[in-house]
């Protein structure tokens, strides 16, 4: 059976109450047991929570489901790769050590099959929200993430957990599509390519599935996300194609 690597991002699990995310939690399960068979690498681009905070010895209640079957998928060799996002920025080396994930904190590039990836999870990229990059470094800094390691924990997750209900998955903002010239991830990617070939570049964040050819040997995907969607993407050793699991 050929092997193939699988991408996924904004699952946002959390979000936006109880019910729905254990809904949607199973849901991902079910797709994460139909790709598992062909499965040889699986690339979570951030936003996999819609809050995550790691204290010394608590984390926070629920996705155990997920985080299960992660830990299986990881036993049997297969190679899990977690990237930090906006609202999972704070994951530290809990899942490295429980599950056997590796964290990618920024970009990761590499070469599968004689094909170049660049991959991020997309936030603080591009053009614009000056805001959102100043905000960025401050929730990066250690200093910063140790103040709000020292909170206790009820008052540190009942803070976040207010934060993260103002977010638009939250609200399920949907996104629309800019037009190639307006979409920042595509200009960051067309910039990267005026100093360095890719094959593929493959983000999230932006919440919306996207295809763009960016010249004749270059693809920028974007990974949508898993509230209205089901997407992710697929690389079979010759192309990368984005899918849709129990289209909604």
């Amino acid at each position: 059976m050929d092997k193939k690597i699988y991408f996924a991002s904004d699952f946002h699990l959390g979000a936006p109450n109880k019910d729905a995310s254990l809904k949607r939690e199973k849901t991902i399960l079910e797709w994460l047991n139909f790709i598992t068979p062909t499965c040889s690498e699986l690339f979570l681009m951030g936003d996999i929570f819609d809050f995550w905070f790691e204290y010394g010895k608590v984390i926070p209640k629920g996705f155990v489901r997920l985080q299960g079957k992660l830990a299986s998928m990881s036993d049997a060799g297969i190679k899990i790769w977690f990237f930090k996002g906006n609202h999972d920025m704070w994951v530290n080396d809990y899942f490295t050590q429980e599950l056997g994930l590796t964290i990618i904190s920024d970009e990761m590039i590499m070469e599968r099959s004689g094909k170049k990836f660049y991959l991020h999870h997309g936030d603080g990229l591009g053009p614009g929200d000056r805001k959102y990059k100043i905000l960025r470094k401050v929730f990066r800094n250690p200093f910063c993430q140790w103040l709000f390691s020292i909170l206790p924990p009820r008052i540190g997750l009942f803070i976040a957990n207010g934060w993260s209900g103002k977010s638009r998955v939250s609200n399920n903002k949907k996104e629309h599509f800019l037009g190639e010239e307006n979409e920042w991830l595509s200009i960051y990617s067309k910039e990267v390519l005026e100093k360095e070939h890719f094959d593929y570049f493959i983000y999230g964040h932006r919440h919306l599935p996207l295809d763009i050819q960016l010249n004749s040997k270059s693809r920028y995907i974007n990974l949508g996300e898993w509230i209205n969607y089901n997407s992710y993407a697929e690389f079979d050793g010759e192309t990368v194609q984005l899918k849709y699991f129990k289209d909604k």
